[in-house]
């Protein structure tokens, strides 16, 4: 039987899955192409349990996405390398959290939904406020990822 690391936690407030994404830089999308697993990283925006990406208009990952939009997001952060003892190398370790946020994709056709999807995304990285032109939005793809459910650890956090 396996027995579980008593260093790892279980996350199940919704402030703190939401605090963690907050922090995260960028995320890992896993999608199913067939029976293959694709993942990507991304930047990203979110707000109110929902994530958005920017892509090109065409690509793999959009071709998967056509076919199965069934999507993981996995997102870290509070990363911190430590010793219990500096002279044993597995007694090195990586305290971090973690949220995978399960949901489906799909591509945001209405112009004005694409521009707030923007701004939500850069809301992400900066406090200045963007604007867009019409072929900079025209010219890009916005996927919106409705989380159904997530789930969180800590690893290493009390």
């Amino acid at each position: 039987m396996y027995k579980r690391d008593r260093a790892i936690k279980d996350i199940t407030k919704p402030k703190e899955l939401e605090e963690i994404i907050k922090k995260s830089k960028i995320c890992h999308i896993g999608m199913v192409d067939g029976n293959i697993p694709y993942v990507l990283a991304f930047n990203f925006g979110y707000k109110d349990g929902t994530i958005y990406l920017h892509s090109a208009l065409a690509g793999r990952k959009l071709d998967i996405l056509k076919k199965n939009n069934n999507v993981c997001v996995e997102f870290d952060a509070d990363h911190e390398l430590f010793f219990r003892d500096e002279h044993i190398a597995c007694s090195w370790r990586w305290r971090y959290k973690s949220v995978l946020a399960f949901g489906k994709a799909e591509i945001v056709e209405n112009f004005d939904e694409k521009v707030e999807g923007l701004k939500i995304f850069m809301s992400n990285y900066s406090d200045r406020k963007f604007e867009f032109s019409k072929p900079s939005v025209n010219n890009i793809n916005i996927i919106r990822i409705k989380i159904d459910r997530m789930t969180g650890r800590k690893f290493e956090y009390i």
